[in-house]
């Protein structure tokens, strides 16, 4: 009986706790990491004109929401988010709090703190991130999942609290840093959403990422290098290498790369070697693969440089994880340490490219 008596009570608390929520659509706020406005929804990264016209696979990659995120401000006491997914991906190796949940940052001075995850529980979902908080205006930044979509998303704050569009431009949105990639550049495999590297940068360059990263599907399409100058941007990294092929590296690597250089003809760009994986020190085959790739990447690059291109680097992607072969899930896919460590590798070559043009 007491046990009842508990279950009971503590079940009244839980929707006293959801009542006290006002929610309102996310649409109402600014979305961040896309390439284009013409989507056919508003919570996906490929634009409408690719339906039919770019690989399947890579079509409904881009539905899922990897490097998207939603900024608001609010003096709520608490934030709620209530989200439904399109597909409910699962997988083995990889948390369900990165593949469909959310995380919450906040703007601390010009530095972002993380709040709190919203965990899934199904196709439905309503989480309470942060409670008991002062009512204070904060500025807030919203990741939404990695590895799968948002049909719709609410979120909720007290019934006396306020809330409405950013009043600080951070990340800043004026040229963004446009990647290009595979499955590691999607976010496989982060525990949470802002864990993906390049979600980590953008907190830190305070800029705006744009993470076109299609999981296994990074082959060098050349109607993603046309649709990648669709925003003016500050920089391109091109991390294909895990993903592609010997032959589409010799074959498709240049054309891609010219594609963009066409409609951004000063924009840095900056190509990143395959990753030594932490298994290849054992499997002889895949080391020679990614001897291999990286060779065929070198002299696309050579040929590059020889034709008068100049704003345009190889990263050695050597030392890009660490040499303690601590940083991955599953020998390639990157845990949070990985991505922790990528970024940091990352961080002063963007930000010295991006200084000096």
């Amino acid at each position: 009986m007491k046990f009842f008596v508990f279950i009971l009570l503590w079940c009244l608390c839980g929707m006293t706790l959801q009542a006290q929520f006002v929610y309102y659509p996310a649409s109402d706020f600014p979305l961040l990491g896309k390439i284009s406005e013409k989507t056919e929804t508003r919570y996906e990264r490929l634009p409408a004109l690719l339906n039919g016209n770019t690989r399947p696979p890579v079509w409904e990659l881009g539905k899922n929401t990897a490097g998207l995120a939603i900024r608001f401000v609010s003096d709520s006491k608490a934030i709620a988010v209530r989200w439904t997914l399109r597909a409910q991906v699962t997988m083995s190796h990889m948390a369900l709090t990165g593949i469909q949940g959310l995380d919450l940052y906040t703007l601390e001075g010009k530095k972002w703190r993380f709040v709190n995850v919203a965990r899934p529980e199904g196709k439905e979902n309503t989480a309470v991130i942060i409670s008991n908080m002062e009512p204070v205006e904060r500025e807030y930044m919203l990741y939404l999942p990695l590895y799968d979509g948002v049909v719709s998303l609410e979120i909720g704050v007290d019934s006396t609290a306020s809330i409405g569009q950013p009043k600080v431009d951070l990340p800043v949105r004026d040229k963004p840093v446009v990647c290009y990639g595979t499955s590691i550049l999607q976010g496989g495999c982060a525990s949470r959403p802002g864990m993906a590297h390049t979600n980590i940068l953008s907190r830190r360059l305070n800029r705006e990422f744009v993470n076109l990263g299609f999981s296994g599907n990074g082959q060098l399409d050349y109607e993603i290098a046309g649709i990648m100058t669709n925003r003016d941007a500050a920089l391109y990294i091109l991390d294909f290498v895990p993903n592609a092929s010997v032959q589409q590296i010799e074959e498709k690597a240049e054309r891609f790369f010219r594609i963009i250089r066409d409609k951004a003809p000063d924009v840095p760009v900056i190509f990143v070697e395959d990753p030594p994986f932490t298994h290849s020190k054992y499997d002889r085959v895949m080391q020679q693969e990614i001897e291999r790739k990286n060779k065929a990447l070198h002299i696309v690059f050579d040929r590059l440089k020889k034709a008068g291109e100049k704003s345009i680097w190889l990263l050695p992607s050597e030392k890009i994880i660490g040499d303690d072969a601590e940083a991955t899930v599953d020998g390639i896919h990157f845990t949070d340490l990985g991505f922790m460590r990528y970024a940091e590798y990352l961080y002063p070559v963007i930000k010295k490219r991006m200084k000096k043009e």
